[in-house]
């Protein structure tokens, strides 16, 4: 990998500032808050039941206004999603050039949510018809992956940019070519299980709907394939996942060519961080070094 992290400002300390320089302009109590996650988001837990999302991504001030507006539709309409602290102030709100929003703490138990549950809300999700709000639509889903690579060389080799480059070419034009079932649906974009919360009261929330877009169902189905192929998921889940859902991707023809386009659209993020993060600079080599080598190795979501 190319450059050392020796001297570059870490991603957790700039979101503390923005914490505190945000908190103080809506008038919230920053003291003691709780890191949860420093990944496309630095997301905090206020002591007041409020989670605050920082978010890394330069286009992000573009496209939560859309992100706001569909988590409220669908509240409004009874999917149980997360929503929008919309108390604090108006969303989202920019500091320091960097656009932040707030949402309503979920207060969770500890009974783990299932795999049949996330795929009982996606059902239910595809199952919406397209909101009245300006959405974007899922056409290239290794843009950002392409984006970071132009704007982070400096995370990858010259070998390692060349690899990339030809892959995400060539995966692009496989979509294009892919044998999409049904119309675009309002698709999550990041329907993992980590996403999905228990509420203290029994019932699951789908959270972190940054991606959210119009596009085919099958993006948000490969999520828990691939959580097989990377990140430890079960058969026994993945199967519940698709008896839940109602239709195994399994079957489906493109079924390996998505696989591949959701490894390489894995990686993105990393490219972005991993000059400010160390366990992001690492998963990065991880990452980079299994998929050039054609080798089936366990992913990590976080620091282990």
């Amino acid at each position: 990998m190319a450059e050392s992290l020796a001297g570059v400002p870490s991603l957790a300390e700039r979101a503390q500032q923005i914490l505190h320089a945000v908190c103080q302009t809506v008038g919230l109590d920053h003291g003691g808050a709780e890191l949860l996650r420093l990944r496309s988001n630095a997301v905090y837990k206020l002591k007041e039941p409020i989670i605050v999302r920082i978010a890394t991504a330069p286009t992000a001030a573009e496209r939560l206004p859309a992100v706001l507006a569909v988590t409220r539709w669908l509240d409004q309409h009874g999917f149980p999603t997360v929503r929008p602290a919309d108390h604090v102030a108006d969303q989202p709100v920019m500091c320091t050039g960097v656009a932040v929003t707030f949402w309503d703490y979920v207060p969770c138990n500890d009974v783990p949510s299932t795999t049949s549950e996330l795929g009982r809300l996606l059902r239910d999700l595809h199952a919406f018809p397209a909101p009245p709000i300006a959405l974007r639509h899922l056409d290239d889903p290794l843009a950002s992956v392409r984006a970071n690579l132009q704007q982070h060389p400096e995370s990858l080799t010259p070998s390692e940019r060349d690899w990339l480059s030809h892959h995400i070419t060539d995966l692009t034009e496989q979509w294009k070519q892919l044998p999409f079932v049904g119309p675009p649906t309002l698709v999550h974009g990041d329907a993992w299980i980590d996403n999905l919360f228990r509420h203290r009261d029994g019932h699951v929330i789908l959270g972190d709907w940054d991606s959210v877009a119009l596009g085919p169902r099958e993006w948000d189905l490969i999520h828990s394939y691939h959580g097989q192929a990377r990140f430890g998921l079960s058969q026994h889940e993945v199967d519940a996942f698709a008896t839940a859902y109602g239709y195994d991707l399994r079957a489906w023809p493109g079924y390996q060519t998505l696989q591949r386009i959701r490894d390489l659209y894995a990686i993105g993020i990393h490219i972005r961080n991993a000059h400010g993060d160390p366990f992001s600079h690492q998963e990065l080599q991880r990452r980079m070094r299994s998929l050039t080598e054609g080798t089936t190795d366990r992913w990590y979501m976080k620091p282990t």
